[in-house]
């Protein structure tokens, strides 16, 4: 089984700031016990879902102060985790699509071809300059297509600022359920891949348009570094206004597209994930904000607040949404 680690594409900022905001906060990575986040408000008719949004990379040396997340998890008659995606691929498992790829033996370029190939010189240029800093002497990854060399770079960048992309609050959230006897609603979506051989072909013969991911994920490695860490610190100190105010390069959009429209992906009825993503968890939520007087949820930050995204679609079907300040005004 394969899990796609996707989340779904329902946001990339809450807001955008008109001056960078990192130039007030400090970079120096938080460590120790740290409080985490408040909790968002969702409720209608009497019934009341809490919300932890999380975003990642945070901090490595963070250990969460769960106390007040616990006691309300223990009140709540469901907990509905963040949506996720099944591959079901036959010869191995892997836990994100990007490594769906290296499943299949699929993640160097077509016709051995190196990076220097198939980037234009500056971004190449670009490439050659931070690898060496986060990455160093590695001849292999070269050869790899663009949209995975850049998520090498942007893992082993992440490492040295002292930031931990596997940092799992969903592994904690399911342990206090579980210690609550509190009933864990998963959002998954299955989809069976059953012609890994055939897929691995045609991956490998075709192209990807990626260029655009690799020349954010530079972008975002050589401006934002400093971002990733407020970013991580504020949610760890609870200062989740903070990170409603922090500008940075989101590349994740661009990267998933890559992948997404790809036509061996499309032709395998993968490219509207994102979409059902959503809808899963709409369903569960507003199925457990029914059934439940208190139920509680877990979701992505930069993934619940587009436009379009199921923030908005529950404000349309007449639910009040509260941030965590806005119930302090209360």
């Amino acid at each position: 089984m394969l899990v796609l680690g996707l989340g779904f594409p329902v946001a990339a900022q809450i807001h955008q700031a008109d001056t960078d905001s990192v130039s007030t906060l400090s970079t120096v990575v938080v460590s120790g016990e740290q409080p985490g986040p408040g909790l968002w408000r969702i409720s209608k008719d009497g019934h009341v879902m809490w919300v932890l949004f999380t975003v990642s990379p945070l901090p490595k040396g963070m250990t969460w102060k769960t106390d007040e997340v616990a006691g309300i998890i223990a009140q709540s008659g469901e907990v509905v985790m963040s949506p996720s995606a099944n591959l079901s691929v036959k010869g191995g498992t892997v836990r994100a699509l990007f490594l769906l790829p290296s499943l299949l033996g699929a993640r160097n370029n077509p016709d051995k071809k190196k990076l220097s190939d198939v980037l234009p010189p500056d971004l190449y240029a670009r490439w050659s300059a931070l690898k060496k800093i986060h990455i160093g002497r590695d001849n292999g990854i070269e050869k790899r297509r663009p949209i995975f060399a850049a998520q090498e770079l942007y893992a082993k960048a992440s490492e040295r600022a002292g930031l931990d992309s596997s940092q799992s609050i969903a592994a904690t959230i399911g342990k206090l359920a579980r210690k609550a006897g509190v009933n864990i609603v998963p959002t998954n979506i299955t989809v069976l891949i059953d012609e890994p051989k055939a897929t691995l072909r045609e991956f490998s013969r075709s192209s990807l348009d990626d260029i655009e991911c690799f020349r954010k994920t530079l972008d975002h490695l050589e401006s934002d570094l400093a971002t990733m860490k407020a970013r991580g610190n504020a949610w760890a100190t609870g200062d989740i206004e903070s990170i409603r105010n922090m500008s940075f390069t989101n590349q994740q959009q661009a990267c998933q597209d890559a992948l997404l429209h790809a036509s061996v992906v499309e032709k395998r009825g993968l490219d509207d994930l994102p979409q059902r993503l959503g809808s899963a968890w709409l369903a569960a939520a507003t199925q457990a904000m029914d059934r439940h007087a208190v139920s509680f949820s877990l979701l992505s930050l930069t993934h619940a607040f587009r436009t379009d995204g199921v923030i908005a679609t529950l404000k349309e079907r007449g639910y009040t949404i509260q941030a965590p300040w806005e119930q302090d005004q209360e």
